[in-house]
């Protein structure tokens, strides 16, 4: 008899928890991949979109190419999850699998800083780096502030690498010496867990003329002033882009799977208080950063704590560790490569940045992709 899985989101831990459970459980399990989108899309692609470098259709993945045997893909959406019976219900149908594992990602609270819906820019979502990037191509020069505005966030490099690469953009116009770029964090460095990648990325801020401001917060935006509110006074601006405030979906705190804002687990096996039902990825507060490398790593942990839990013997991958490919700008890319669970302490060891890095990152999209669409 098959043991049912359902995956409740289809991003980097559910793709990859999918096609592992498809390897290493072929005919002992049947897996139904649930997401309400008809395509994925990496994360580090919103850039290319920002950029110009390539426009939203090109950079979805459909998930009707998804072929893993074993594994259906549903395009639904979730609706209500009872964790204690392992009932799922979509606006579609229900379901009473045997495991459940959520991986629904975090979504974003653009309402939570004042002002922003009416006056501020983002480019975590497709659609908010299409926007942007239609008013990157109307704007002339001035004051561009860039700010996180809440932790924890997805992607730690990614305001980094914007401001980065936002800057060879003015600079290849001819405005950059009209511009004033500023990035603002509540962070204390870029990457917390590698002092050499924050170092490089400090660096590279400076040597670039671009202002930044660690450990604060904004508040709030006047989109009339055209002021940003930090704690004790006002910063004007010209273009305002946000790292938008994140939050975990609301149908996994309907189903009191939460506990301070996230889904609470087990740190060893990402079961949550719920026999058979696990979490992975964004949505989980597992002491590690918000990022697809590390939600990967999550799903070998499960896949691992599933097939112990059907064949009753097997061994736990330790998780915690993943890759990040960060890009400096003219064509240079650095790598850090983290591991949280690490003797001694979390580490991050950095490498680059260089072209070389620029192809292995191709490399590790294309590698992806591959494996989870078979394209």
């Amino acid at each position: 008899m098959t043991t049912t899985v359902m995956i409740l989101g289809a991003g980097f831990g559910g793709l990859e928890l999918a096609s592992t459970l498809s390897e290493r459980l072929a005919g002992e399990v049947d897996v139904t991949l649930i997401d309400q989108h008809d395509a994925f899309v990496f994360g580090f692609s919103k850039l290319d979109v920002l950029f110009g470098h390539q426009d939203a259709e090109q950079v979805r993945i459909p998930y009707r190419r998804i072929r893993m045997p074993g594994v259906e893909f549903r395009q639904e959406r979730v609706l209500a999850i009872d964790p204690g019976r392992r009932h799922v219900v979509t606006d579609a149908a229900v379901y009473d699998p045997d495991i459940v594992v959520v991986a629904l990602g975090a979504d974003y609270d653009i309402s939570a800083t004042p002002g922003f819906a009416d006056g501020g820019f983002e480019f975590y979502s497709v659609a908010g780096a299409e926007r942007l990037r239609d008013e990157l191509a109307a704007f002339r020069g001035g004051r561009v502030m860039l700010a996180v505005l809440s932790i924890p966030f997805k992607c730690p490099p990614a305001p980094y690498e914007a401001i980065l690469l936002l800057h060879d953009q003015l600079v290849a116009r001819g405005i950059r010496e009209d511009s004033i770029l500023h990035l603002v964090s509540p962070q204390r460095a870029p990457i917390p867990v590698s002092p050499w990648a924050s170092i490089a990325l400090e660096r590279a801020m400076a040597a670039r003329g671009i202002a930044y401001t660690k450990h604060h917060r904004i508040y709030g935006i006047d989109p009339d002033a055209r002021v940003a509110q930090f704690k004790d006074h006002d910063e004007p601006y010209d273009l305002f882009i946000g790292i938008p405030t994140h939050k975990v979906p609301d149908v996994l705190v309907e189903a009191g799977l939460t506990q301070d804002g996230w889904v609470a687990v087990d740190r060893v096996t990402l079961q949550t208080p719920y026999a058979g039902v696990y979490a992975i990825g964004d949505c989980a507060e597992t002491g590690i950063p918000k990022a697809g490398t590390f939600a990967e790593s999550a799903a070998h942990v499960v896949a691992d704590g599933i097939v112990r839990s059907i064949r009753g013997a097997g061994e736990l991958a330790s998780g915690g560790t993943g890759l990040c490919y960060v890009e400096f700008g003219h064509g240079d890319v650095g790598r850090v490569d983290a591991d949280f669970h690490a003797d001694g302490g979390p580490t991050g060891p950095f490498l680059g940045p260089s072209p070389t890095y620029a192809a292995e990152k191709a490399e590790f999209g294309a590698a992806r992709r591959a494996r989870w669409f078979g394209a």
